[in-house]
């Protein structure tokens, strides 16, 4: 009977950092009462049934009055759709609207979420085995998993109180080429970083921009959070500052619209000139790798996101204004509730920062703060969270960090869990300065 040595398999599924997010879930489960800070999932207060059924028809509705005949409307929602996506001019028309990205549709690429838009552009990008990818430090563990995935070397950039520095960029690229390597891509989120929740300046925004080009780097932008900046607070993204069209955007309706659509998209207008002198957009030549990943996304996932925006005049972000709202809350909450039970002065050893939105903060603790620990936490406190070296591409980055996800508890359950967080913290025994330093 055929059977396989664990270690035979590929590297991407046999490394233990691979499935720690899993990890978490599954405490989560061996623990249903402990409150859960460990995942980063949207609200799903404001989910109805109804809704699907009626978002499907508002977008069938919207394909026949742009004069789809009736047996060509079927054709799409029940046969394979255009590899690249049924709803591009719907997502370029909310793209222009909410972001100020000024793109055709066929520079828009629909994908099964974040992770597949994110194997298509490295798949592409990536041609030989000398290439690297330049990645803020830490980082959403999705970036790193999909570049495990495909062999890709990966450089990480440790991040700073306000995101990634411009010049340490410009080093990072220059050493990868000192070692006779080329730096392709640099992998980022801009606006309220998972896990860190930072912000790049808008100044930063410019110079990093800037530096891509004198080192001829492609910016993969992750966006996922910014919709919820506080009304008012929101900067433009890079891909609407990029006039080089430097920047590959990755997009995902999971925060948006609903996880459950698995809908994201891969914005690259960028000019691709074949061996006959055609031009074609980056999305479109990719187009080959997103249909060996998947063939196409959902056709019933993308009536109903094409619907929702369509319904919303292509504006999710005056759409998700209320949700907003809920999670800036949630932010409130869970800073008011750190600063009742970690006073200034106190010699808690425990600090935190300040993020303006997003899902996530990350507090420092004085001791190791890895799965073992939070296991304990879950277990004799009820209370988990995810540590932060999860997250760090080197070996020794956050050991003493916890990221807390705020998002998909309830003001009072985040008081509870913030309580119950304290008290594991005070039975943990705490590091010397020394250990520490």
């Amino acid at each position: 009977m055929l059977s396989f040595d664990h270690d035979s398999l590929h590297a991407g599924v046999v490394d233990p950092e691979m499935g720690s997010m899993r990890v978490l879930s599954e405490t989560a489960l061996r623990f249903p009462d402990s409150l859960s800070f460990s995942s980063g999932a949207p609200y799903d207060g404001n989910h109805d049934l109804t809704d699907l059924s009626r978002h499907v028809e508002r977008y069938i509705e919207h394909l026949r009055a742009k004069g789809l005949p009736e047996e060509r409307v079927t054709r799409l929602l029940f046969q394979y759709g255009p590899v690249n996506g049924l709803i591009r001019d719907e997502v370029a028309l909310m793209l222009k609207q909410d972001e100020d990205i000024d793109v055709p549709p066929e520079a828009v690429m629909i994908t099964h979420g974040f992770q597949e838009a994110a194997l298509v552009a490295l798949r592409g990008l990536i041609t030989s085995a000398d290439d690297v990818l330049l990645s803020v430090s830490p980082a959403y563990v999705g970036i790193r998993g999909a570049a495990r995935m495909l062999d890709v070397p990966v450089h990480g950039i440790l991040e700073g109180p306000d995101g990634l520095d411009p010049e340490a960029v410009a080093e990072a690229a220059r050493r990868v080429r000192s070692e006779g390597r080329r730096a392709v891509a640099l992998y980022l989120v801009p606006d309220f970083s998972n896990p860190s929740g930072t912000v790049v300046p808008l100044a930063a925004r410019r110079r990093l921009l800037e530096v891509a080009a004198e080192e001829d780097l492609v910016i993969l932008e992750d966006n996922p959070y910014g919709l919820f900046a506080a009304e008012g607070a929101a900067l433009p993204t890079l891909k609407s500052l990029d006039t080089d069209r430097r920047v590959v955007y990755l997009g995902s309706f999971a925060k948006s619209t609903f996880p459950g659509a698995r809908l994201g998209y891969l914005v690259a207008d960028q000019e691709v000139i074949d061996s006959e002198g055609n031009t074609r957009t980056l999305a479109e030549s990719l187009s080959p790798a997103k249909a060996m990943f998947t063939v196409g996304s959902s056709t019933l996932s993308q009536a109903v996101v094409g619907g929702i925006l369509v319904e919303n005049g292509y504006d999710l972000r005056s759409a998700t204004r209320e949700l907003a709202a809920i999670y800036q809350e949630r932010l409130r909450a869970a800073l008011d509730a750190l600063a009742e039970h970690f006073p200034d002065g106190g010699d808690h050893g425990v600090t935190w920062n300040t993020p303006s939105g997003g899902f996530f903060l990350v507090l420092k603790v004085p001791f190791i703060a890895d799965l073992a620990a939070m296991e304990r936490s879950a277990r004799d406190h009820g209370v988990s969270w995810a540590p932060m070296s999860m997250f760090h591409l080197d070996d020794d980055g956050g050991r003493r960090e916890i990221r807390i996800g705020f998002s998909n508890l309830a003001p009072d359950a985040i008081r509870e869990g913030i309580a119950r967080l304290a008290g594991f913290i005070e039975k943990t025994p705490h590091d010397t300065p020394e250990e520490r330093s």
